[in-house]
């Protein structure tokens, strides 16, 4: 019988990374994830449209929230999160849970600790999530993906491994996102969920934007808000000319990421842990729009990691609107070159084994 693993947490790009490298070495993995975003919302998650796409067993808790907004449905979700992961490590009984933190695995890990299953969790930021930082009292180890993180966990149990990454990123053909023109190409996306801000800014904007640039938006399929709908009745109406320029998508899986991020000259996006990494590991010049509310103004400071690198500018979310983000963009574009130049201070910074660390660590722990 093939040992099981279940794999669970927020960051589901570079989980599913290692999780295909478990496959491959034997491994039966079992995911347990949200298939929803948002409480109200229709679309499935992009976690779980990328997880069973890969063909991985997905089974949905439906932990809630503790922060940030309230919800009533939060209050019941909390304990029925620990009573699903309670009931579904009984039923798999994995030698192994494989953490990559956030909000939904807390329960996971915690039943798996009263179950004596161990887990390994991993910390994706600079400084870390509330959920890792519970998560690692119960954890075997804790993998970081930043040196300056180390500090933040107990010495014999914390391990600097990197970041998994997509080896989708590095391709370089621009398929169907060659526009067969000479304007330069901009690629807009607030993370896989999208970014309500962000989109309403290119709808404000993308008029102006489109008779300079040809734009790539990675809008988020939410129905909370229903962007995508609005942006795609918002195409429509465009002249035909500047329609062309204009390629609109609720999510871009990854056999097209890297057609995406080979077509872009600039990269306007969030900066969440696993966004800026991979920006540093293609060393994409980018206008980075921290989340104002992330813990610990984590985003914030991922961001100044990269403008202190000099790929990269700052639009705080305050003072986003379609005016700033057409002179941003604008500002950078004339400069591109400058950014450019200083993609090898950020390559030199990304560990390109981080993926074969972490599975050995596994392999060591469930054994």
């Amino acid at each position: 019988m093939k040992k099981r693993i279940v794999v669970t947490g927020g960051h589901h790009n570079s989980a599913l990374v290692v999780a295909e490298k478990l496959q491959k070495k034997g491994y039966q993995v079992i995911w347990l994830g949200h298939k929803f975003t948002m409480q109200g919302d229709r679309n499935p998650s992009a976690e779980y449209q990328e997880v069973t796409r890969a063909g991985f067993k997905f089974v949905e808790i439906k932990a809630g929230k503790s922060h940030r907004v309230f919800h009533p449905a939060n209050l019941i979700r909390l304990p029925l999160g620990f009573i699903q992961s309670f009931y579904y490590l009984l039923k798999f009984r994995p030698k192994l849970i494989l953490s990559f933190g956030g909000y939904l695995a807390v329960p996971v890990v915690i039943c798996g600790w009263l179950l004596r299953i161990p887990s390994i969790t991993h910390e994706q930021t600079v400084v870390y999530g509330l959920a890792n930082r519970l998560i690692s009292f119960f954890a075997k180890k804790v993998m970081v993906s930043w040196q300056a993180s180390l500090k933040h966990f107990p010495p014999n149990k914390v391990i600097f491994t990197g970041l998994p990454l997509r080896k989708e990123i590095f391709g370089h053909e621009k398929g169907k996102f060659d526009f067969k023109n000479n304007l330069p190409t901009i690629y807009i996306t607030g993370g896989k969920q999208g970014s309500h801000l962000i989109n309403q800014a290119v709808k404000n904007s993308f008029k102006t934007l489109l008779k300079k640039y040809n734009l790539i938006h990675q809008s988020g399929g939410g129905t909370v808000y229903d962007d995508f709908s609005q942006l795609k009745e918002a195409r429509i109406n465009l002249p035909s000319k500047l329609k062309e320029r204009y390629f609109l998508k609720d999510y871009f899986f990854r056999n097209e990421i890297g057609q995406v991020l080979a077509a872009a000259d600039l990269v306007v996006s969030r900066a969440g842990a696993h966004t800026i990494y991979e920006i540093m590991a293609l060393g994409k010049p980018s206008l980075l729009i921290p989340i104002s509310w992330s813990h610990f103004n984590e985003q914030t400071k991922n961001a100044q990691f990269l403008v202190e690198s000099g790929i990269a500018e700052i639009l705080l979310e305050d003072k986003l609107s379609g005016k700033a983000l057409i002179a941003e963009t604008e500002k950078m574009i004339s400069n591109l070159s400058q950014y450019q130049q200083n993609a090898f201070k950020t390559k030199k910074l990304v560990r390109l084994d981080a993926t074969q660390k972490i599975v050995e660590l596994i392999e060591k722990t469930a054994q």
